[in-house]
């Protein structure tokens, strides 16, 4: 009769609380979950090249940091790299946001011969293994002189299906018709409507496939070593590719040194455009 009476007692803002409670207890456990291998990769990257086989693993952080940075420095023109990787990734990066925008408005909001044949053509190559590509690339690269420099790895990035996609589907959700329409009575031009009317409503779009499409270039690695002979124009993938080939083993304070180096780009750019990303994200997942 008492757990009856204790059952009845607890009002329903009880029960949210205790609900809430429990979310962020699984919010906190999660985000501990994914902190802890780039915390771990920085403990190891503190320590001596023997940390990483302690056992139990070693959770503390030591003071070897520089020490293993500076044999990063020794064997590879690390920094030079990540400027090489920041150039290609933001040229990639605004390229993609640019012209995949252009082309997801057309699609969403202009009426053309073969309009749906040809966006399914564009996600259609989607399918297609990106490795079956590299060989007919690299041999336009090869008949243009462009080997071995920074246009092999902007130009043929420079759209891609899924942006296209991305955008389409966006705009057509997010800009109305009817704000086209009032641009044109008032005498905007097409590319006027799209740079007032339409690029304000769908910022977040752009945001998230713009940290997309830099993580995505940044970490790319396969066409940058296949295109790339000259050390001076190594992206940061290749340049941390090098520390792997060493005679007297792997040194993993100096790899995880130049790893987590290697990362705070990525980080930083996320953090400045995590407003957006997380608003482009979610569009559509609340309604009012």
């Amino acid at each position: 009769m008492s757990s009856l009476q204790t059952a009845s007692s607890r009002t329903p803002g009880d029960t949210g609380i205790i609900g809430k409670t429990l979310f962020y207890i699984l919010l906190v456990i999660g985000a501990l979950v994914s902190i802890f291998p780039f915390y771990w990769m920085f403990v190891i990257a503190t320590n001596d090249r023997g940390a990483v086989f302690h056992i139990p693993p070693m959770l503390s952080i030591g003071g070897e940091f520089l020490n293993n940075f500076q044999r990063v420095l020794e064997r590879t023109d690390f920094f030079r790299a990540l400027l090489n990787s920041l150039f290609v990734s933001s040229m990639v990066t605004v390229s993609v946001v640019f012209f995949c925008t252009l082309a997801g408005y057309a699609f969403a909001k202009y009426d053309f011969p073969l309009k749906n044949a040809l966006f399914y053509f564009v996600i259609a190559t989607l399918f297609v293994p990106t490795q079956l590509s590299v060989l007919p690339t690299y041999i336009i690269m090869a008949k243009l002189h462009w080997i071995d420099t920074y246009k092999a790895l902007i130009v043929p990035a420079m759209v891609n299906a899924f942006g296209i996609f991305w955008m389409r589907q966006y705009i057509s959700t997010a800009v109305h018709s009817e704000l086209i329409e009032s641009g044109r009575i008032d005498g905007g031009g097409h590319f006027r409507i799209f740079w007032s009317i339409a690029i304000p409503v769908i910022t977040p779009a752009m945001a998230t496939l713009g940290i997309l499409n830099f993580m995505n270039v940044w970490n790319d690695f396969f066409w940058p070593l296949v295109v790339l002979k000259n050390s001076e124009h190594f992206t940061i993938q290749i340049a941390l590719q090098q520390l792997f080939s060493n005679r007297d083993g792997l040194d993993y304070g100096m790899v995880m040194s130049a790893t987590f180096t290697a990362t705070l780009p990525l980080l930083i750019v996320f953090l400045l455009f995590s407003r957006w990303v997380i608003a482009g994200l979610t569009s559509g997942a609340i309604k009012s």
